[in-house]
């Protein structure tokens, strides 16, 4: 039995990271350790669960379903064997959150170095995703999102600001050349630095100005996936290729410095800040309940 076990939590890790290599990474385990236990757990099964190429590891169908229905058995487990840690002094282990780029930017940098002074046998992993995900099924503790992207039956807590604006702006040269918009419809006429988030949307920039609302989809030369490659659009509008539209505390020292100068202010639209979200389950994992009390103890809820 705990044979079978590590077998399939070694599968469980290699599906997830996506390679032997980046399994061990993550496990600790090596990578020749990896692949002979899935190797045996296949030969068990009498079906491949992984297709292998030079580049990259994928599950097969039949890996999919197998990962569907293992992600959450896996969660329990480490819930049960979690019981434990109430009889430590300070709870310890791992604790996983699965958050948007904007989040390890503008939010966790204020709140993870004291966190972790505070707990120092926790170790904490940060996964950065753009889209919602199933927090268990990718083998997550916890989540971050904002309100209109929070699974429903899930416990959420506020985490960091609570009010965020839309900004826009540009380099102060790019304006002398093009102009310097009054209205958001002006934004057609202009070369405007664009987001697409990997699900393919590319989301029109809303705008809220004395109860009217308006959704512009403007163009421009530059698109860049959201989170990971939106400092590229902040750069290239530094360089004066065109508008770029982000969080305003993303902006906030391009504009504080110069650099950027914002642009149709009074329209700009403020929406909730996000938040922590996790199962409501019996069994909190002991780091995960340390998380959240530290953030609402330390007024970052």
């Amino acid at each position: 039995m705990n044979n079978e076990l590590g077998d399939l939590n070694a599968f469980v890790t290699v599906a997830r990271a996506g390679g032997f290599r980046e399994g061990a990474r993550s496990s600790g385990v090596s990578a020749s350790g990896l692949s002979e236990a899935v190797r045996r757990l296949e030969t068990q099964l009498g079906v491949r669960l992984l297709n292998r190429t030079t580049r990259s590891v994928a599950p097969t169908e039949a890996g999919h379903g197998l990962l569907a229905r293992l992600g959450p058995v896996f969660a329990e487990l480490e819930a049960a064997l979690d019981v434990v840690n109430v009889f430590r002094d300070k709870p310890a282990g791992l604790l996983r959150l699965n958050v948007p780029a904007s989040v390890t930017r503008l939010v966790l940098p204020s709140i993870v170095p004291s966190f972790l002074a505070a707990y120092p046998e926790i170790r904490l992993e940060v996964i950065t995703e753009e889209s919602f995900v199933d927090v268990l099924a990718a083998g997550c503790d916890a989540g971050i999102r904002y309100e209109e992207r929070l699974e429903q039956d899930m416990i959420a807590v506020p985490i960091g600001p609570r009010t965020q604006r839309f900004a826009v702006g540009a380099a102060p040269a790019y304006l002398e050349r093009r102009g310097r918009p009054s209205h958001p419809r002006e934004l057609l006429d202009h070369a405007c630095l664009r987001h697409r988030f990997p699900s393919g949307a590319m989301p029109p920039w809303e705008f809220e100005r004395d109860g009217e609302v308006l959704w512009i989809d403007p163009r421009g030369q530059l698109i860049v996936e959201a989170g990971g490659a939106s400092d590229l659009a902040v750069e290239a509008a530094v360089a004066g290729l065109g508008i770029v539209g982000l969080f305003e505390t993303w902006l906030g020292p391009r504009f504080d410095s110069g650099e950027l100068e914002p642009i149709l202010e009074p329209w700009w639209q403020r929406f909730s800040g996000p938040f922590l979200y996790y199962p409501g389950r019996r069994l909190m994992p002991a780091p995960l309940r340390a998380f959240v009390d530290f953030v609402k103890s330390t007024g970052a809820a």
